[in-house]
């Protein structure tokens, strides 16, 4: 079985378009014989993020830590509890393409981390923001980015490592950290790009969200 995770907080505006591209994706692994099993980890959302997963018949775990590291880790947890034998992570605000599943699984790693391109920019982002990340960011075979909201790990080599750290924000290096350094074989790749928002009421302190509206100012 194929685990999907996608932690939410607070996500109703974006989580049921994310939800439509994961659904096209399992289905083009469920076509050659393996079931894909999407969890949301529906960390202490008070909006109608939980009703709109329910809705889109997906399985969910409610939490209330406010910690995307924690969300991630505990639907880890479930997945593997069910007998997950490979862990696919993105993110509520992000589209996958229908290729994503079929495409980490098939280069037969320990990890997959792939890329990932902005959907729409805010109109709070100016021009000079948006040509810094274009010109910054490295989407090809070989790159070095680590995504979250682009993320498939094997069980076997994410129990080894201890799984994803507590943390409120590069839960998603650490682990990519920690798997090097256990000589995990990993896959870095554009092949299966992932779109994700641009919007700047970020979900997570110091995250993807945080990066953008600090190349505002050169950063």
């Amino acid at each position: 079985m194929i685990g999907v995770v996608v932690p939410a907080h607070n996500e109703q505006a974006l989580l049921k378009r994310c939800l439509d591209a994961l659904a096209c994706a399992a289905h083009a692994v469920e076509r050659g014989g393996e079931s894909v099993a999407i969890l949301v980890v529906l960390d202490a959302c008070t909006d109608r993020s939980l009703a709109i997963a329910q809705a889109c018949g997906v399985q969910t775990l409610v939490i209330n830590d406010a910690n995307v590291g924690c969300a991630r880790r505990a639907g880890a947890a479930y997945m593997l509890d069910r007998g997950a034998r490979w862990l696919a992570c993105t993110d509520a605000d992000s589209r996958v393409p229908r290729n994503w599943l079929r495409q980490q699984l098939a280069f037969q790693a320990d990890a997959v981390c792939g890329t990932v391109s902005v959907d729409d920019w805010h109109p709070d982002h100016c021009p000079a923001a948006r040509q810094r990340y274009q010109a910054l960011y490295q989407s090809r075979e070989g790159h070095r980015h680590v995504h979250g909201a682009n993320l498939g790990v094997c069980a076997e080599a994410y129990r080894r490592v201890g799984g994803f750290r507590p943390l409120p924000a590069h839960e998603d290096v650490c682990l990519v950290k920690d798997l090097q350094r256990s000589g995990a074989s990993i896959v870095w790749t554009a092949l299966n790009g992932v779109r994700t928002s641009s919007r700047v009421d970020c979900r997570a302190r110091g995250g993807f969200g945080d990066y953008l509206k600090s190349l505002a100012g050169g950063g």
